[in-house]
């Protein structure tokens, strides 16, 4: 028999692996995909059509997150929320996501309750289960989430379909995270609605398989920055893509931020990441579903343009970019 964990556990040292596990899982709902949570040496969960989306992100403590700028729960948030998305994008609804998390073994129990809090709450959100992981001593704080999805009997959208005369339309907030960075790396924590933003991103969950539905021949979440992943959709499916400026609409709150900072706020729409809004391609303007916001077009290629010209400056963020 494993020995009850501490109650009293100051660091996760002090709970161990198994004692974690349990205080994190106990007592949770899962949704009715999950046919078979925690607990055992692998999770089941349903595919209603024999087909499963799945996706894989790491995250880094100093380099996707700071403990000093969110709270473990909005950390927890943000890992299954970056992650899910990616399924979000390929037209498929969510199921389930799949936990690694490494820490050093002085990391508090408070720290690892709420990164897993935050991760249950997001996965709710969404109508995923958390169904299982790992749990791992390491130098620093790693957390890798996979995450899976079904495509209830449609396609997979991919980034490959986009046609010379389809449209370019958006689902979700552009720009917000990137100012919530700015305001962040000023040493400022306000706007809240900003700095919100950079965060825990909102992924518009249902906006995937709703675009799917509607007919879209391409479609990515924008992580790393709206031309940056469009260049993705360009070069898979062989074709341009131009963005109109005059079809973002720039909120007041990033007029603000961007006046008070001296930034561009388009920059911020055009090159930040993190908001995790999809952008998808479709035939026509009909097929266009009402929540979505036309931007731009689909021409002859290659590569992305913004009213009709290269984008001065970079597009996006990459690792291991050289400056």
């Amino acid at each position: 028999m494993c020995p009850e964990p501490p109650q009293s556990a100051d660091t996760v040292a002090d709970l161990g692996e198994f004692g974690l596990i349990r205080r994190v899982t106990d007592g949770r709902v899962q949704p009715p995909s999950t046919l078979l949570g925690p607990g055992d040496d692998a999770a089941v969960v349903a595919a209603p059509d024999g087909r499963v989306v799945a996706s894989t992100d790491v995250l880094v403590e100093g380099v996707h997150f700071r403990l000093d700028w969110s709270t473990p729960e909005q950390v927890g948030r943000k890992s299954v929320a970056v992650n899910l998305a990616d399924v979000v994008a390929m037209g498929a609804v969510p199921t389930a996501v799949l936990v690694g998390l490494a820490c050093p073994p002085g990391t508090p129990v408070a720290v690892a309750e709420g990164l897993m809090a935050g991760m249950w709450e997001e996965a709710r959100l969404a109508g995923a289960g958390v169904v299982g992981g790992d749990m791992v001593t390491a130098k620093e704080l790693v957390i890798s989430i996979t995450a899976l999805g079904h495509l209830d009997g449609l396609d997979p959208v991919t980034r490959a379909g986009a046609r010379q005369g389809d449209l370019l339309a958006v689902c979700g907030r552009l720009g917000w995270a990137a100012a919530g960075l700015a305001v962040l790396g000023r040493g400022f924590r306000s706007p809240v609605a900003v700095v919100g933003a950079q965060r825990v991103p909102e992924p518009p969950y249902e906006a995937g398989a709703q675009a799917a539905r509607a007919g879209a021949t391409s479609m990515i979440d924008v992580s790393d920055g709206l031309l940056a992943d469009l260049a993705h959709v360009a070069a898979a499916s062989g074709v341009g893509i131009d963005v109109r400026t005059n079809a973002l609409e720039v909120h007041q709150r990033l007029l603000d931020v961007a006046s008070a900072l001296g930034a561009d706020p388009l920059h911020w729409m055009l090159t930040g990441g993190e908001d995790h809004a999809l952008a998808a391609t479709f035939p026509s303007a009909e097929a266009v579903p009402a929540d979505w916001t036309v931007i731009g077009s689909v021409v002859a290629g290659p590569g992305v343009t913004v009213d009709g010209r290269p984008y001065e400056g970079p597009v996006g963020w990459e690792h291991w970019r050289r400056e």
